[in-house]
This record gives structure tokens, sequence and C-alpha cells, in this order.
């Protein structure tokens, strides 16, 4: 009888297998775009992923530590209108038609929100109209705020802006793109797409002259591709580069220090482009990063971001860049010494005060990184081993590590040599009369 009922479960567990294929489609799905950060990500700092001041979306919507801001969106959505001249229903109309592909944009979307579309398009609208006032505010001088504004001000700007900002590039944090794209196009219809990529990026890295032409996901995701653009095209012959191999039995990248050692010389590329580091006769040259408060959240999110978005990215070749420069980083900044000589070469600009903070943050925030063999980084970390690894550069690192670390070697090994100078000469003194002889 027993046997009897395991059979049927049985059959009953095989007949809903057959059914769940029946209804699964073969075809791609459509990709989520944001995502809720798992644990296992969030272990290295909860806190970075979590917005500090305003809330965008339905992930972080009405937490108590996040409701001083709420009044402000009423405020914008209403300037927002009163400056393009559109009614609330333009808004709606526009959203509605996408309204299911944006909810297909989350990863994970509790049922009020999927349930509820009406709630759902009001929270795109209020937050989308919020968000695309800051970009403004952050770009332009908006004449329709008061002076005392507390948002949309020069006070406002110094003082709640960098909150704001950071909470923009967190992952949870997001608006789908398509949701500002529609809110853009009703409230400024003589622009087109492009002056919203261009106003995001203008935003993030002002003066910079980089195009934006890729479709983004999202802020995150634009921030990011502004990161790994190649801003100056490549001229001449094309260059065959050579996959490296990397395994996990390869020998990491040498410290700052070690690679100075060696003979190799830093050099800024006086830009941010990731895209811009390159390793070429000796000099290895790097983009400005500024490290301050807001850097570990940021790096962890577009770290988080290339973890969770499966696929788009490889396909267009960039599937872990930011990961693959957090662990170069990490390789050649051990110690105090590697920032500061980071710092003279213009590569670090440390506004946190402390050279020891800024190697504990890469130290961090590199944990279980891997460098992507596949990634442009994964040429530059072979290229630099293969340096290091000849002869007469080893020798002279092994030199300059044994007798000009610390000054009583160097004061020794200058000794040395004058003496060993002089026992020439005077070697060469004592013979020079007998074969003048």
């Amino acid at each position: 009888m027993d046997q009897m009922i395991v059979n049927v479960e049985e059959n009953e567990w095989i007949i809903s297998v057959k059914k769940c294929m029946e209804n699964t489609p073969t075809e791609a799905r459509k990709r989520p775009s944001i995502y809720k950060v798992p644990a296992y990500v969030k272990e290295l700092n909860k806190n970075a992923y979590v917005p500090s001041a305003v809330s965008f979306g339905p992930y972080h919507h009405g937490e108590p530590h996040l409701q001083q801001l709420e009044a402000h969106k009423s405020r914008a959505l209403v300037q927002f209108l009163r400056r393009s001249k559109k009614s609330p229903e333009e808004l709606v109309d526009a959203l509605m038609l996408v309204v299911e592909d944006l909810k297909e944009s989350y990863d994970s979307l509790d049922d009020p929100w999927v349930c509820n579309t009406d709630k759902f398009l009001k929270l795109m609208i209020f937050d989308g109209c919020f968000m695309l006032e800051i970009l403004h505010v952050g770009t332009q001088k908006l004449e329709d705020y008061p002076v005392d504004d507390p948002i949309f001000s020069s006070h406002g700007r110094l003082h709640v802006m960098p909150y704001i900002r950071r909470d923009m590039l967190m992952l949870e944090n997001q608006l789908p793109m398509l949701a500002l794209k529609k809110l853009f196009a009703v409230g400024n219809p003589k622009k087109k797409v492009e002056d919203l990529n261009q106003l995001i990026i203008n935003f993030w890295f002002r003066g910079t002259p980089y195009k934006p032409k890729e479709e983004s996901l999202h802020i995150l995701d634009a921030y990011r591709k502004c990161l790994l653009a190649k801003p100056k095209p490549a001229t001449g012959r094309k260059k065959t580069i050579s996959k490296p191999t990397l395994t996990a039995g390869t020998e990491i990248i040498r410290s700052a220090m070690e690679l100075y050692e060696a003979g190799i010389k830093f050099e800024s590329t006086k830009g941010y482009f990731l895209s811009e580091i390159t390793f070429e006769n000796g000099v290895l040259r790097l983009p400005t990063k500024v490290i301050d408060d807001t850097t570990e959240s940021e790096l962890l999110n577009l770290i988080a971001l290339e973890r969770l978005h499966v696929g788009e990215g490889r396909q267009q070749g960039t599937g872990g860049e930011v990961a693959a420069y957090v662990f170069f980083m990490d390789n050649i900044i051990d110690s105090e010494k590697d920032v500061s000589l980071l710092h003279e070469s213009g590569i670090i600009q440390n506004a946190m005060g402390s050279n020891k903070a800024v190697a504990k943050l890469f130290n961090s925030i590199s944990k279980d990184l891997t460098l992507d063999p596949d990634s442009s980084l994964g040429k530059v970390h072979a290229d630099i081993n293969t340096y290091c690894e000849q002869k007469l550069n080893a020798w002279r690192a092994n030199l300059v590590h044994t007798y000009f670390t610390n000054p009583w070697a160097s004061l020794s090994f200058a000794a040395a040599i004058f003496l060993f100078a002089l026992t020439i000469l005077q070697t060469i003194y004592t013979i020079y009369p007998f074969y003048k002889e």
C-alpha cells in the first residue's frame, strides 16, 4: 500500500514537471535590470546598498528613515508640470503604454506593486520627475525655484545633493531608463532622447568629451558605461592582442612600490575612463580616481550590477570591467606607501585624509573578486608580470629592495662603491709607473 502511494506521488511529480516544461517558453525571456542585492553580496557592507536620503522605485519606498524628502517629490512634480505646461494625465498616458515593461524591469516586485497598476504608475511619476529635476539642477540653474529652496538651491546643492547623488548610484534604488525617457519626452517635446543621455552624463562627468550612444538600463548603468567608454578612437594599424591565460595559480600582480622598484613608472591618464588603463614600455597609466566617503558604495553597487545582470555586458565585451579594476587596484595597493606613490603620480586623489584608510578600502571591497581573463585588464596584468619576470628588471628590483629601502642601507651601499672605486684607483696608480718604465 505504501509503495502504491509513493508511486502515485512520483507520478504526480513527473506530471507537474512535464506541465512546467510545456508552459515554459523556449525563447529568451525579458531580462530585468534592477535587482535586490542578495545577502551573500551584502556581507561586505550592508549600508553600501541602502539609500540614506531618498528612495527611487519600489524596493525602499516607504521606509521610515527616507520619509523626510518625500514631500519634496510632490513639489518637484508640480514645478515639472508648470514648466512644461503639461497635465498629470499626459504623464499617466505616456507611462501606461509601457507599464508592463516597467514592472518587468524589476527582478523581484512584491504583489502590491504588481497588482496595483495605479499605485505603481504614481510611484514612477513622482520618483521619475523628482530624479529629472535633480539632474537639471545638478547641471544648470533652474530659475523657477526660490533661492531658499531646501533642495533645488545653492544651499541644497551643497548640503543635500551629495547624499542624493550617492543614493542615485545604488542598484536597488534605480528607475528604469524607459520611465525617465517617457517623462522627459512629455516635459521636453522639442528635445531628443540623446539630450537626456547627455544630461545624465553631464550630471556625473561635467565637461567630458564623451558622447553617449549606447542604450542604458538606468542611471547606474549609464554611469558605468561612461566609465568604460573609449573616448579616443583607435587609429593606424590595428594591434593583435593575444588573450592572456590567467588561472587560480597565476602569480598576482605586485604592489605599487614593488613595481616601482622593478623600474615601472606610474602616470595618470588625466581622465576617469577605465578603458584607458595601459602598460607600455615600462609605464603603467591609470585614470585619476577621487577616493572619498562615497567611493566604497559606488564601486560595490557597480560590481553588484555586473554580477547580477547576466548576458548583456558579456555580449558587449564589458562583463566585469569594474570588478577587474577593483581587483587590479587591490593588488597594487598593499600599504600606505603604495597609496602615497599613486597619489604623487596623480592617480589617486585622497579625500579621506588617511592613506591607510584608502588601502583598507580597496583591500576590503575586493574580497571574493577575481580578475576576468576576458577583461581589458587581463592583458595589462599579464604584460606587467612578464616585465617583472625579466632578469634585468628582477635584478634591479632586488638591488633597490635590498640597498635603497632605508637611508642606512643606501649609505652603506654608497660607501662600499666609493671604497671599491678608491681601491681601483690605488691599483692603477701603483702599476702605472711600472708600465711607464
